[in-house]
């Protein structure tokens, strides 16, 4: 019987696995985590004003005013020191963890702000108040580093319009108060919000079992940048708290000067990721210093007593900028890669022309002349924040960070030495009995000259920028010199690719890496393992500056102006 020819076994080789798509990510966990940026960003920026002043008048007797007020300027001091340590915390932990525990301690000095009854108890609850935020933004940071790309749009659009607001939402609930201890605690509910969101969030991460093992810690060089970044916080938190000992404004703003300059130092030597990261720590360092001092000042001189239309007429302006901001991040972040250092520097630019409507249209006694310089203002930097954020990794974005807040600082101590030494000149002018229109006239002239100081600070930033542009034009492919690209393959955890660096990384590998479970390409613990990427008066020369300018005590922030000074006109307030 004839048998068929039988076909040679052949061996098949086992074909390589190919990647599959990870599962798109949770919608629901995507619109948690966006309302949780919204709430929580400004509840962490509004701990910063010092607004303690303004209710002296309600204090109990026997309580020192200068203390209270130095004890309650101690949040701010305590958010600088906390949020390098704070983003090694984060990058180990995972961002939901460290979010619960910031908004658990900042719901905790709320509660407790109720029972204060002395200058002890206020520094002890202010600083509660600063390390929570100081846990709270660093954490945001990162879970938005972990989701689609659009949610750290809205985290610059947010921190923008929280920088923009901070005074005045700060200034709001002490309208018609009666005692003063809602300084420790003006916004209880909003705490309770986002702690339930974040709760929420904690919750679909678990589920979702992405969180069920710890982040990688960082790389050596991260690790190193952010421990460096301590050094300089450190330093600037406890000279803050020193010039409120009676320092002369001259020495104040010379302090201030030779801070911003160290800053940039650091900001040149620590960063990493090359261009790309010394882009994102001048952009962080730059609209630190500038934007919330310039907002505060700025609330402070169209509030009613000094003859402005008050804190009710300012909201239009506000809600415009922050719905500027948001839209103008997201609109930014739609570009390609190739031109987001023009996109940062064009930020920057709309900065500056903020800072000259300041300059040529403030004062005003019409709350919507505000829409200009506030738009201006929150727009420009929320640009300039989201798209020097595209530009680099999680890492080098929390050593910028780290920066960020000793700058606030620093622009703080700048805007009040500015402001206390016009003051000292309208009284030495008056020979001891400065005329309130003659009060009114030296805020606005410190207003005019602190715009002027901050936009040729912006303006030195962008010639920097057009300077390190050119000198990484001929290595730049598309959205990272050839020679960050090499660092970031060195640290990145095996099987991870960034953004953008997914094909990247299989030709140097070989073979496509499969996702973890869970993961999207680029997305998660791995890739974040690159680790390269009203008050009516502000105070005078008496009592002490820490951190924020506080204004002098009045029984209420919106008082009818009557008794204080003139009220505005065409005539009523110079320029």
């Amino acid at each position: 019987m004839a048998v068929p020819p039988t076909q040679p076994t052949r061996t098949v080789a086992a074909e390589p696995a190919v990647p599959t798509r990870a599962p798109h990510p949770s919608l629901l966990l995507d619109v948690v985590l966006g309302l949780l940026v919204a709430v929580a960003l400004p509840l962490a920026i509004v701990a910063i004003p010092n607004t303690i002043s303004v209710v002296t008048a309600l204090l109990p007797p026997g309580v020192s005013q200068i203390e209270l007020i130095r004890a309650h300027g101690l949040a701010l001091p305590s958010m600088v020191m906390t949020v390098p340590l704070a983003a090694l915390i984060v990058r180990r932990l995972r961002a939901a963890p460290v979010l619960m525990a910031g908004l658990t301690l900042l719901a905790v000095a709320d509660a407790a702000g109720g029972f204060a009854d002395s200058a002890l108890t206020v520094g002890v609850l202010r600083g509660a108040h600063g390390i929570g935020a100081g846990l709270l933004i660093p954490a945001t940071l990162v879970a938005v580093w972990e989701r689609p790309r659009m949610l750290r749009a809205v985290w610059a659009g947010m921190l923008a319009t929280s920088l923009m607001a901070a005074q005045a939402l700060a200034l709001w609930p002490l309208d018609a108060a009666t005692s003063w201890r809602v300084t420790l605690q003006p916004y209880p509910l909003l705490t309770g919000i986002a702690l339930t969101l974040a709760a929420v969030y904690l919750v679909l991460r678990l589920k979702g079992g992405q969180d069920a093992a710890a982040l990688p810690g960082p790389g050596p060089a991260e690790r190193k940048r952010l421990l460096l970044a301590a050094v300089p916080s450190v330093g600037i938190a406890f000279l803050a708290f020193g010039t409120t000992f009676d320092w002369s404004p001259g020495l104040v703003i010379l302090t201030a000067l030779l801070a911003v300059a160290v800053l940039a130092g650091f900001a040149s030597a620590g960063s990493f990721e090359g261009t790309d990261g010394r882009i994102l720590a001048y952009t962080m360092l730059t609209v630190g210093v500038v934007i919330l001092s310039m907002a505060a000042q700025v609330t402070y001189v169209e509030l009613r007593g000094l003859g402005g239309p008050g804190l009710a007429a300012l909201w239009p302006a506000f809600v415009l900028a922050g719905a500027a901001a948001v839209a103008a991040a997201v609109l930014a972040n739609r570009l390609d890669d190739a031109v987001m250092p023009m996109t940062a520097a064009g930020g920057l630019v709309l900065v500056v022309a903020g800072l000259c409507t300041v300059r040529f249209l403030l004062p005003a006694a019409a709350g919507p002349v505000l829409i200009a310089p506030f738009v201006l203002l929150a727009a420009g930097s929320a640009v300039a924040l989201s798209s020097a954020l595209r530009l680099s990794g999680v890492g080098a974005s929390l050593f910028a960070l780290s920066l960020f807040f000793p700058g606030v600082l620093v622009g703080f101590l700048l805007g009040s030495g500015i402001q206390v030494a016009r003051l000292k000149e309208a009284v030495v002018r008056s020979r001891g009995g400065a005329s309130s229109q003659a009060l009114v006239d030296a805020f606005v002239s410190a207003l005019h000259l602190w715009a002027l100081v901050g936009g040729g600070l912006v303006v030195v930033v962008i010639v920097l920028y057009a300077l390190l542009a050119r000198g990484s034009a001929a290595v730049r492919p598309g959205t990272a010199d050839a020679e960050q690209a090499g660092v970031r393959a060195k640290e990145r955890v095996p099987g991870a690719a960034g953004p953008g660096e997914a094909a990247q990384a299989a030709d140097h590998a070989g073979e496509p890496e499969r996702p973890a479970a869970g993961e999207r390409p680029g997305v998660g613990p791995a890739a974040d393992e690159q680790g390269s990427r009203s008050p009516e008066e502000p105070e005078v020369a008496e009592g002490p500056g820490t951190g924020p300018v506080v204004p002098s005590p009045m029984p209420s922030p919106e008082d009818s102006g009557e008794d204080g000074p003139a009220d505005r006109g065409e005539t009523g307030r110079g320029r």
